[in-house]
């Protein structure tokens, strides 16, 4: 007679633990996962590797400038659909779903702040927003803080992230290209710094106009910045391209971009320029 029983093993997949969701993010470049709260606490930048993950336009912003120095410009500009644009999902509810999904009006939050005690004219994109694409909200946003800054006789600083123009405006997106420069040959006359930041990725339109015309350009690491994709190019001019080609890298090796500056570093180097050049 056996004097102890035979433990009961009870099945445990009725027990099984699950991870919870939305608290932990793999990183694309060394497949590192780590917890969102480190990954807020690091500006958005995976501590293994230092792959810079996309930053929201307002995170960028606190991570930038002086604390409550920001007064947002033209809050409430909101795009219309001039075309009538038809299609599985029309522009206009497009516009409803990214205005729902990311709390923005926009892709361009624009207005005026200080940077170490330096006044500035600024603008930061947000990729979360229609790929960052420049149609005319973008476009006039942009134009109405360079010609602000130029009265105010303050620099200005653009952080820029974009897919390129908005199919969805057609033409009226394009014009953005040449309104945008327009402005700074007006802020350049008047002898005011402008300071360029391209993140990951800025591309096309954007790229071809206000994002490259900086008297100081500055780049994220590893950041893909450049007018038509390794594809087309590839394809257009039969060519072998570079393994680190339209990479800021590339680009700081070829004389286009002027300082690779990681994130957690950005305010303070920006800081520096703008005492150089004594805006203050």
């Amino acid at each position: 007679m056996a004097i102890f029983k035979k433990p009961i093993l009870r099945s445990l997949t009725s027990k099984t633990r699950e991870m919870p969701t939305g608290l932990w993010t793999k990183c694309p470049s060394c497949s590192e996962v780590i917890h969102n709260f480190a990954l807020e606490e690091n500006f958005q930048v995976c501590p293994k590797c230092d792959h810079h993950f996309n930053l929201g336009s307002r995170e960028r912003i606190t991570s930038l400038v002086d604390p409550d120095s920001f007064e947002e410009h033209d809050a409430s500009m909101s795009s219309v659909d001039p075309l009538g644009f038809k299609g599985v999902t029309t522009y206009a509810d497009r516009l409803r779903s990214y205005k729902q999904k990311t709390g923005l009006v926009d892709a361009v939050t624009t207005g005026s702040a200080k940077i170490n005690g330096h006044s500035v004219g600024l603008g930061v994109m947000d990729f979360n927003f229609l790929a960052a694409t420049m149609g005319s909200v973008v476009g006039e946003k942009i134009t109405r803080i360079i010609e602000f800054s130029t009265k105010q006789k303050m620099p200005v600083i653009l952080v820029c992230a974009s897919g390129g123009a908005r199919m969805y405006e057609g033409m009226l997106s394009l014009m953005q290209m040449a309104k945008t420069s327009g402005a700074l040959a007006l802020h350049a006359q008047a002898r005011l710094p402008y300071i360029t930041i391209l993140t990951n990725p800025t591309t096309a339109g954007v790229m071809a106009s206000y994002a490259s015309l900086g008297d100081i350009i500055i780049a994220e690491p590893k950041a893909m910045i450049g007018f038509a994709g390794p594809r087309v190019i590839r394809e257009t001019t039969h060519q072998t391209l570079p393994a680190d080609f339209q990479t800021a890298e590339f680009l700081e090796k070829h004389g286009l971009v002027d300082l690779i500056v990681e994130r957690s570093k950005m305010r303070s180097t920006l800081g520096d320029i703008l005492g150089y050049l004594g805006s203050k």
